[in-house]
């Protein structure tokens, strides 16, 4: 609706996971170095965990899309399945066509092409977002998996990423085997103050804006004071008092624009 009155080519504030869009605070940098290091290095088991709307799943798309060619990935958005649907799963997201619907029919063909994949060069990462939701069945048959390896190498890199709730599961005694195998973890942190303006900067600028809209100090201290420096909720009140600005004829957005998108957010109307 605005985007012609700012003179954006796409909209800034999107909640879609669009990695051109990755702000890299200190912390999602760490994050990221830690990510690609881990697959890279073949560690195994590696671990990710913020706060909803931190960023987590932009981040990993982010770090998929820079490893290249040679790594086969595996992504796992919806985890509430049966240990036989997340083998399954894993198959198709593969490339590869499921035969014979029993669990260790898909083990053996997945094996087979991890052996494939190590003997072409190749390495095979499995993506698992909103992790907390595993069940315990299902975070065993994920601990399973990881036994596949050669006496050199581990065949399959497996990436949990989720809210904090995640870290929590992993520190159950009766976990203790899986969590001894993860050898990287990150929890990734709010924004502070000033990265949260630089952040609503940096995605004006890629939407492509040069230097429409302004927004006041003012306004920028109570987006993040609202948001708490978590991105997603920085993204529903900036896309909102862009709105407020829109209709009111302005392109000078102050906290008046700012608070009046509180209150939308919010379902209140004064």
């Amino acid at each position: 609706m605005y985007l012609d009155f700012y003179g954006f080519r796409e909209p800034p504030f999107s909640l879609t996971p669009d990695p051109r869009f990755l702000f890299l605070s200190d912390r999602h940098r760490e994050a990221l170095d830690a990510l690609l290091f881990g697959i890279r290095e073949r560690k195994g088991f590696i671990q990710i965990t913020g706060e909803v709307g931190a960023g987590k799943t932009t981040l990993c798309r982010a770090a998929l899309e820079r490893l290249g060619s040679e790594v086969r990935t595996a992504l796992v958005l919806n985890p509430m399945l049966t240990p036989t649907q997340l083998l399954r799963g894993i198959l198709q997201e593969l490339g590869l066509t499921p035969g014979r619907a029993d669990r260790a029919s898909y083990l053996d063909q997945l094996n087979q092409f991890l052996l494939d994949a190590v003997a072409d060069g190749q390495s095979v990462v499995l993506l698992i977002d909103e992790a907390q939701d595993l069940s315990p069945e299902l975070l065993e048959q994920v601990r399973l998996l990881s036994n596949l390896e050669t006496d050199q190498h581990k065949l399959l890199q497996i990436v949990l990423v989720g809210q904090p709730e995640l870290r929590a599961m992993l520190d159950d005694p009766g976990l203790r085997q899986l969590r001894q195998r993860i050898t990287v973890r990150y929890h990734l942190g709010p924004l502070s103050r000033l990265e949260s303006d630089h952040y609503i900067r940096y995605r004006l600028g890629i939407a492509g804006v040069e230097g429409r809209p302004s927004l006041s100090r003012a306004a920028l201290w109570r987006i993040h004071r609202y948001a708490r420096g978590v991105p997603r909720l920085i993204n529903a009140l900036c896309d909102t008092t862009l709105l407020c600005g829109y209709v009111d004829g302005t392109d000078d957005l102050r906290l008046g624009h700012v608070r009046r998108a509180v209150r939308e957010l919010e379902g209140r109307r004064r």
